[in-house]
C-alpha cells in the first residue's frame, strides 16, 4: 500500500509539472500582449515590450525577480541589432572587433563609477516569418542552454533589449527581425 501511495503521489507531482511547464508557455502567450506579433519594422517597440515581459515570465517561473529595463542597455542592444543587419554579420564579436563590454562602456555610463562588482550578458537571435515573433525567439533561446543560462542568471537586475527590421543573411521575401538582449547588473 505504501508502495501504492508513493507512486500516485510521483505520478501526481510529475503531472503538476508538466501542467506547469505547459501551462507557463501559454501564460506567457496570454499575458504578454504581441507576444505573437510578426515582424513588421513600425511595430517595434511593442516587439520590445513583448519580448521583455516573456523574459520576465520566465524568470518567474523560476522564482526570479524580475528584470528591470534599462534605457542605455537598451540603446546598447537596438544599435547592435542594427549594426548586424547592416553589415551582415551575426556574432557577439563584431567584425570591428568590438565585446559586449566594450560596447557597453564606449555608449553608456552603466559599468562607470565605484563599482565593485558587475557583470553583463548577451543573448543574440535572428528569425524570419513566424519564427521571428517575441514568443518564437524567447521559446528558441529557452530551449538552448547557455541562453537560458543568461536569462535565468539570478544575478541579472537589468536588460536592454534591441530589435531591428531585417537579418543578417536575408532570405527572399521574408519579413525577419534581429534581436540583442544585454543582461546586466552592477554594484
Amino acid at each position: 500500500m505504501a508502495h501504492l501511495i508513493r507512486l500516485l503521489s510521483c505520478v501526481t507531482l510529475a503531472s503538476l509539472a508538466l501542467a506547469f511547464a505547459i501551462g507557463s508557455t501559454a501564460m506567457a502567450a496570454e499575458t504578454c500582449a504581441d507576444a505573437k506579433m510578426s515582424p513588421r519594422g513600425a511595430d517595434l517597440d511593442r516587439i520590445r515590450a513583448a519580448t521583455l515581459c516573456l523574459l520576465n515570465v520566465e524568470r518567474a517561473t523560476h522564482d526570479l525577480p524580475e528584470l528591470r529595463a534599462d534605457e542605455e542597455l537598451g540603446k546598447v542592444a537596438a544599435a547592435y541589432s542594427e549594426k548586424m543587419v547592416r553589415r551582415r554579420f551575426f556574432g557577439h564579436v563584431c567584425p570591428d572587433g568590438s565585446t559586449i563590454v566594450s560596447r557597453i562602456r564606449a555608449r553608456t555610463n552603466y559599468l562607470l563609477g565605484s563599482l565593485r562588482r558587475w557583470s553583463v550578458g548577451e543573448n543574440l537571435a535572428w528569425g524570419s516569418g513566424s519564427r521571428a515573433t517575441p514568443r518564437a525567439i524567447v521559446r528558441a533561446w529557452m530551449r538552448s542552454s547557455a541562453h537560458r543560462r543568461e536569462i535565468l542568471d539570478k544575478r541579472f537586475r537589468d536588460v536592454g533589449v534591441g530589435v531591428a527590421a531585417g537579418a543578417p543573411h536575408a532570405t527572399a521575401g521574408r519579413a525577419e527581425l534581429t534581436y540583442t538582449t544585454e543582461f546586466g547588473f552592477r554594484r
